[in-house]
């Protein structure tokens, strides 16, 4: 039988570069030409926003910030070393990255090369900035794949009735979703050994192409189609997928690390709150529910709420939640982040064995 460790965390792109730029992309959605612009007139901005810029556009703000994100993320690296996993399911969104107009499915597991060398900073918007580690744009991470584990899994699942997408090749790039996670877990560079099955979640559902996967939409007029792009999975469809890969997991013979990996409401998909803040009372409301292992609570957000709170990568934590359910464990929450320049609220978590 299957040993499994649950575990929440985030993504969060703002801490891949040095921190005079992390507040560089809040800034920059103020001023989209489709945000209200009274939001360009600092007197309108909440003063939780004015006091996290401070007087030095955010820098000491960072720096803390940093801070508090790397020892979550060290007390999470611990126990994914203390339990010592055969491989990690992380449930992450690809945005326009590997899935692009020719296929974009819904749910899709990779299993990918024993050896995978990502350089993450030799190209596009990062190779532009310097990264936080001040590494080289030609630095190598290397990830290890787990093939036999994804096809295990991937299995499983078509076995109990979900007709499961399953790749061995990247199409295009390793989403960031993937990558971010493991140059987080090793913020201290002492190497990665723990093999990933990257799981594939459409979080951005009939938004992926128009958002371009991120926030588009604010900066272009959007054509609207007729009939819009087909909508990403429901939280509850996430969370029956959750169930019945924890099944799967714990009839396989594999100690597996089940992780979400994303932030929780978006500034820029919130449009409740205009597109300028994440929604926090949606998130508190959500907090308060797995605080208490509510997850009849989680199961019956419709997708149109989650999506006007900007809760669309959740989709992921959807999945781990519903897995946690089947198991029957409940969470431990080691932190919970409020934010309004750093665009999201992030939740740090695990679900031990009883």
């Amino acid at each position: 039988m299957g040993e499994i460790l649950g575990i929440g965390t985030t993504h969060y792109p703002g801490l891949v570069v040095a921190d005079e730029y992390i507040p560089a992309s809040f800034l920059r959605i103020m001023n989209a030409p489709n945000v209200d612009p009274r939001y360009r007139d600092r007197a309108n901005w909440q003063a939780e926003g004015l006091a996290e810029l401070g007087d030095d556009n955010g820098l000491a703000t960072s720096r803390r910030y940093r801070a508090r994100m790397w020892e979550n993320f060290r007390r999470l690296r611990a126990e994914v070393d203390a339990f010592n996993p055969d491989f990690i399911v992380i449930f992450g969104d690809d945005q326009y990255e590997n899935f692009k107009e020719d296929i974009i499915p819904t749910f899709c597991v990779f299993g990918l090369d024993d050896e995978l060398e990502v350089r993450p900073w030799s190209h596009g918007q990062w190779s532009k900035v310097p990264n936080a580690w001040h590494e080289a744009k030609d630095w190598t991470l290397r990830l290890h794949g787990h093939r036999d584990g994804a096809r295990a899994l991937t299995a499983g699942l078509i076995r109990r009735g979900v007709p499961m997408p399953y790749a061995y090749k990247l199409h295009g790039d390793l989403a960031h979703a993937f990558v971010n996670t493991v140059l987080y877990l090793d913020c201290d560079r002492r190497g990665f050994p723990h093999p990933i099955v990257p799981f594939h979640v459409n979080c951005y559902g009939s938004a992926v192409l128009s958002a371009g996967g991120a926030f588009d939409q604010l900066f272009k007029q959007v054509h609207q189609e007729a009939m819009p792009d087909p909508p990403g999975p429901s939280p509850a469809m996430c969370m029956e997928v959750g169930a019945k890969l924890a099944q799967a997991a714990a009839d396989s013979p594999y100690r597996i690390v089940l992780m979400a990996s994303s932030s929780w409401s978006h500034a820029f998909l919130s449009s409740a709150m205009g597109w300028v803040i994440p929604d926090h009372q949606s998130d508190r409301q959500m907090l308060e529910a797995l605080r208490r292992a509510d997850y009849a609570f989680w199961r019956t957000r419709t997708q149109a709420q989650a999506e006007a709170a900007g809760l669309h990568e959740m989709l992921n934590w959807w999945v781990l939640v519903g897995a946690m359910e089947e198991l029957g464990r409940k969470p431990v929450i080691h932190d919970y982040i409020e934010s309004q320049i750093f665009l999201s609220d992030k939740c740090f978590a695990s679900f031990p064995a009883k």
